[in-house]
């Protein structure tokens, strides 16, 4: 029962008990019950007006409540003359100016966060109370090379991806490194913040991949200059030496200095070898800037596979081509790109090894070019460790490419 309803019931009941008190009493003597007849019309009148001063702060506070549950802070009351009225009414209004200025900073604070995580180089999840993703930036989602929908909808199937699973068992405060997709390098850190009383957890992603890169670049780079610095000094002396002796005829008149004469040789060859090894990791190391011309993709793929035609041939590989009507004009060195196709090509042919196919495909409106093979496949670990440098599962191979 509301409060007012209470009040009311009192007054009635009251009234009523002194009317037929009244009545009982005074009967006999109309003046009298004239008299107390008028003052509990007074009566009740005080308490109608009793009954207004009571009531209108309830209202009023009734009001104020239901604004501040509807969370509209603008709703504010005009001062109506009386001190205890105005007292209330003052302290209401006051409480909502500052509900207000607090709402405006934590809105603002909530859009320069939300700002702050979109725009951020670093990806950046945010789990719920069940450890699942409940909001991911744009550059998480770039790194992980997933959709928003994926990443809210499917945390089933994402969980069985290494990267998730190395994500899923980093513990809040730890951080850690790991290498997706055989090449990128992250750093995942995990760490959490309380939400309504309760802990939720964020994982911060961090790009490592091109800081590595160039910081191993460089290492290798001076190792390389220094070792063909080193091996070059060494071999011309030799070499020379070696040829010096093998151009004096008297030495080699007899058969008995043969075997010798073999064994020098063969150093001298393998010297060069040695020499030519070296070179091509200073090569390497030395690249050129590339010299950039218009050139069309279409035509510099069926000049290159030209060259492998009678490879194929000899090794039973067919060489199919899905090439755009249109040509594909880019902006590129053309050695360079030619000795791009040149390896990617050779490296089909070597993974097919007999028997097989290897496919072009451009879109000049896409800007695709693709070159498959029907070969095996890399596997897992090598998949890991191809961009290692002197990385090599070929026999010969050397692991510059």
């Amino acid at each position: 029962m509301k409060l007012r309803t209470k009040y009311i019931l009192f007054v009635i009941i009251i009234h009523s008990v002194a009317l037929i008190l009244s009545y009982a009493i005074f009967i006999e003597d109309k003046i009298l019950f004239f008299v107390s007849e008028i003052f509990i019309l007074l009566s009740l009148g005080v308490s109608y007006v009793l009954y207004n001063e009571l009531i209108n702060p309830l209202k009023l506070l009734t009001r104020g409540a239901n604004a501040i549950a509807d969370k509209d802070f603008n709703v504010k009351f005009l001062p109506t003359g009386k001190y205890e009225m105005d007292q209330l009414i003052d302290v209401y209004n006051k409480m909502m100016d500052q509900l207000r200025i607090e709402r405006t900073q934590q809105e603002e604070q909530h859009f320069f966060l939300e700002k702050l995580i979109n725009t951020s180089p670093i990806g950046i999840i945010i789990q719920d109370f069940d450890e699942k993703i409940q909001k991911i930036n744009p550059k998480a989602l770039q790194m992980l090379n997933i959709s928003e929908r994926e990443a809210l909808f499917n945390w089933t199937e994402l969980s069985l991806r290494p990267i998730f699973k190395e994500i899923i068992q980093i513990k809040t405060g730890e951080s850690k490194t790991v290498i997706y997709n055989g090449v990128n390098t992250y750093k995942i850190q995990k760490s959490h913040f309380i939400d309504r009383g309760f802990t939720r957890s964020f994982i911060m992603i961090e790009e490592l991949t091109l800081e590595i890169l160039a910081t191993e670049k460089k290492v290798y780079g001076k190792l390389i200059r220094m070792m063909a610095h080193e091996v070059n000094n060494t071999m011309g002396p030799v070499n020379s030496i070696i040829q010096s002796s093998l151009n004096q005829s008297l030495l080699w008149n007899n058969k008995e200095t043969d075997n010798i004469r073999q064994a020098l040789e063969i150093a001298m060859n393998r010297n060069n070898n040695l020499a030519a090894f070296v070179r091509n990791f200073a090569d390497l190391v030395r690249l050129p800037l590339p010299v950039k011309k218009p050139i069309d993709v279409n035509k510099l793929i069926a000049n290159t596979s030209k060259l492998f035609e009678s490879s194929a041939m000899e090794k039973q590989i067919s060489i199919e081509y899905q090439i755009s009507d249109s040509p594909f004009i880019v902006d590129a060195d053309e050695a360079q790109l030619e000795q791009v196709f040149v390896n990617v090509i050779k490296n089909s042919f070597e993974a097919i090894g007999e028997n097989g196919l290897v496919q072009f495909f451009t879109d000049s409106n896409k800007g695709i070019i693709a070159i498959k093979d029907s070969g095996k496949g890399i596997d897992e670990l090598t998949t890991e460790q191809m961009f290692t440098p002197f990385f090599s599962n070929k026999k010969d191979g050397q692991g510059i490419g």
